[in-house]
């Protein structure tokens, strides 16, 4: 029986692929009409993802009406569903289609020359779109960390998709800091999504949006180790494709203090997501760790 299962469950990855191959074929609209269907779908069906991304929203936006906040959790799930369904035409459509549907724009002068940077990647829905913008316009070799999918078709399906352009090289946890800090001192840019909760190793409790959250120092730590700069990249979906908004370096960071460190990327977070607050990644138990003796909020 087991082994009936697993060949049904390959069966269905290798159509879902497949799906996404004859999906990139479609025009953007189509695509994103499919895929504002799919978020419904799962806004009604989900109810246990829905109560998540409700609560996240009741936590962070406590001033907002209780019937615009249900706005923002059908916004959230519709989001979620297109970014899903945009990976088809970003990993299988020609290059020259995803090349304009996908813009670059800002303080692009930060990913030029060889100057250690950091990228401060936050989890909007728009990520892939982000890596594909910068490869397509950045020669530069860069790297990130990586956690592989427990599915591993779905992971070499991944992984050949966000390798597709440029040269992205993927370090595993395992590997250590090591490796990283030595490629990020050697002028390859190290894009950093520190804004999970990761669980109470290794977190420092700081504010976010007034809630105490599980934050990761990775971004400071890495700075600091690599003497490098950080750049804010912030992608964001439109009905054309994406845009993606290179910010300036940050100023003054990192410092001496973890703490103040963490508590300042919360910070700019929280101003990221502000100006678009159904693109973030609310499905995520954002809060679930908890200072020791606090009741979960979920």
């Amino acid at each position: 029986m087991t082994s009936v299962r697993r060949l049904l469950h390959r069966a269905v990855t290798r159509t879902g692929i497949a799906g996404m191959r004859v999906l990139a074929m479609l025009p953007l609209a189509w695509t994103r009409a499919l895929g504002a269907l799919l978020g419904w779908a799962l806004y009604v069906l989900v109810g246990s993802r829905r109560r998540v991304v409700t609560t996240n929203l009741q936590l962070c936006f406590p001033a907002l009406s209780p019937a615009e906040r249900g706005v923002l959790v059908k916004q959230t799930f519709v989001y979620f569903a297109q970014a899903w369904l945009d990976r088809a035409w970003l990993w299988h459509a020609p290059a020259d289609r995803v090349a304009r549907q996908v813009r670059l724009k800002g303080a692009v002068h930060e990913l030029a020359g060889h100057a250690p940077t950091v990228i401060f990647l936050p989890h909007f829905y728009g990520l892939d779109a982000a890596w594909v913008a910068v490869a397509l316009n950045s020669p530069r070799p860069s790297t990130t960390i990586y956690t592989n999918q427990s599915n591993q078709m779905v992971d070499r399906w991944i992984l050949r998709g966000r390798q597709r352009f440029g040269n992205l090289r993927l370090f595993g946890r395992i590997d250590g800091v090591k490796p990283i800090v030595t490629a990020l001192r050697d002028g390859q840019p190290l894009y950093l999504l520190p804004d999970m909760d990761f669980g109470p190793d290794d977190s420092l409790f700081v504010p976010f949006y007034g809630v105490p959250a599980a934050t990761v120092p990775s971004l400071s730590r890495f700075a600091r180790l690599g003497r490098a700069k950080v750049v804010p990249l912030l992608p964001r979906m439109t009905a054309d494709g994406y845009e993606i908004e290179v910010r300036p370096a940050l100023e003054n960071f990192p410092t001496d203090d973890a703490t103040a460190d963490a508590a300042r990327m919360n910070a700019c977070l929280e101003e990221y997501i502000n100006t678009m607050p159904s693109q973030y990644y609310w499905v995520h138990k954002r809060f679930k760790t908890r200072p020791e003796g606090e009741p979960s909020l979920y």
